[in-house]
């Protein structure tokens, strides 16, 4: 099967770089613990670390692995350090990276879960959760400048994020329909030559890297594209994924919302592309308008609470499947339900991030340089761009106004405010929020904080 032998491992990674398991082990549980902001700020933690302090890996190849995870559907910043962990290390490298990248968030997002649940309607939480979600937008909105800086380049690339937009926000064309177009057309357009689907440009980073300098000449056996260890990968993440979906779907049927948990988060790391944003924007409508699982402004809440705990944004679908199953416990009590809902969630969420890296990164491994993958990624980049305004839009409009009306003729399908029913003090602190970031270069944990006592304030004076 899968060599995942620790000693194993160590001996014939040290032999090509010198570095050692518990090293490594050192190394990415600081860097899940540093993992905070989002997946900008968490690709910006492990760059810092990985490429420029520790020189493990070039900046060339760093890349590289980040475009095959932002390809990937799940949250590209814990698929690169599975992926720079299997590089390291091979299979075991891999789970210890992407299972530490996780870990401090399963228990943070836990935690609060429990206080949410149990005290969320009380005054003070209420308060405090409140001015979360001013901070909230505002670093949402962030993402959407700092990555449309980086990737509206040129009249193309602000044509797709505007389609892309305009596609998901008023007539809620399927995201992977939006990502597989901006796909091809990015291919195309790089084997046709235009140089509007050229690679974005980066700064470069240091020579001699410990990876680089192991996959010189001859790579080692497990970087090597093989066919029969491909499809044992498969057949063993595969049952770790499904065995348990099945396992419930037969034991319960698919009324229960265990299958139910089971069932949609197992469908969302299918189909759920361009990384946390664009998950959350396809999760928040589902959870929210399909199975009602959370109210909007509760969706607002877990996303609070994923910005400032360490971990992937995605942790937010615990927090999802915790308040499901906390509301439809069955025979169990309402806080046990919620705990195995959050950590099946969460099982069913990450298990194929790791299908994903173990099965296809030795086969990307022999795609650097491919100027058609990079022409591709270029394109999706853009087009996520539009989608993360998207959802920008969406909590805004659920943050600052109490109501919306659905709006279903001509094609079009989306929601739009009741002006008369805007909520000043939301507004007010999403504007101060917004001028913390943008105006005064205010750190994020600084507005989340910021904010989070204005809440309370406003609570103490009885605005809200």
């Amino acid at each position: 099967m899968i060599d995942i032998s620790a000693d194993a491992t160590t001996a014939k990674a040290e032999a090509g770089h010198g570095i050692s398991f518990g090293e490594a082990f050192r190394v990415w549980l600081r860097v899940a613990l540093l993992s905070f902001g989002g997946p900008a700020g968490q690709i910006a933690v492990m760059h810092r670390i990985l490429v420029e302090e520790k020189n493990w890996i070039s900046e060339s190849r760093f890349l590289h692995a980040l475009n095959y995870c932002m390809l990937l559907p799940g949250p590209e910043a814990q698929q690169l350090a599975t992926y720079i962990g299997w590089l390291l290390h091979r299979t075991a490298g891999g789970i210890m990276a992407g299972g530490l990248f996780i870990l401090p968030g399963v228990i943070a997002i836990m935690g609060l879960s429990y206080i949410y649940a149990a005290y969320g309607h009380v005054g003070f939480v209420e308060a405090l959760f409140f001015g979360l979600k001013a901070a909230v937008l505002a670093i949402v909105i962030q993402a959407v400048v700092r990555v449309g800086k980086r990737a509206l380049r040129n009249q193309i690339m602000i044509a797709l994020a505007a389609i892309a937009f305009i596609a998901i926000f008023f007539f809620n064309v399927p995201f992977p329909v939006i990502i597989i177009g901006a796909g091809v057309i990015g291919y195309v357009g790089a084997k046709l030559g235009r140089r509007e689907f050229a690679a974005v440009p980066h700064g470069g980073g240091k020579g001699s890297a410990a990876i680089d300098s192991m996959l010189g000449d001859e790579s080692p056996d497990h970087v090597r594209p093989s066919v029969p260890r491909a499809l044992r990968v498969s057949a063993v993440w595969l049952l770790l994924w499904l065995v348990p979906v099945a396992a419930l779907l037969i034991a319960f049927g698919q009324a229960n919302v265990f299958s139910q948990i089971a069932l949609f988060f197992s469908k969302m790391a299918l189909v759920t592309f361009g990384g946390a944003y664009a998950v959350l924007a396809y999760v928040a409508q589902q959870a929210v308008e399909h199975y009602h699982w959370v109210a909007p402004r509760e969706m607002l809440d877990g996303l609070g609470m994923a910005e400032t705990t360490p971990g992937p944004l995605i942790m937010v679908l615990q927090f999802v499947g915790f308040m499901a199953a906390f509301r439809d416990p069955g025979t169990l009590s309402p806080m046990l339900a919620g705990t195995l809902g959050g950590l099946l969630a969460t099982w069913v969420t990450f298990t194929p991030c790791f299908l994903w890296i173990f099965l296809g990164a030795p086969f990307i491994e022999t795609l650097r340089g491919n100027r058609g993958l990079a022409g591709a990624l270029t394109a999706i980049t853009a087009a996520v761009v539009g989608v993360i305004l998207n959802l920008s839009i969406w909590f805004a409009l659920h943050t600052v106004f109490r109501e919306t009306v659905a709006v279903r003729s001509f094609g079009l399908s989306f929601d739009m405010p009741v002006f008369s029913s805007v909520d000043v003090a939301a507004l007010v602190l999403a504007v101060a929020a917004a001028t913390a970031v943008f105006r005064f270069n205010l750190g994020m944990l600084t507005v989340l904080g910021g904010s989070c006592v204005a809440g309370v304030l406003l609570r103490l004076v009885g605005v809200i």
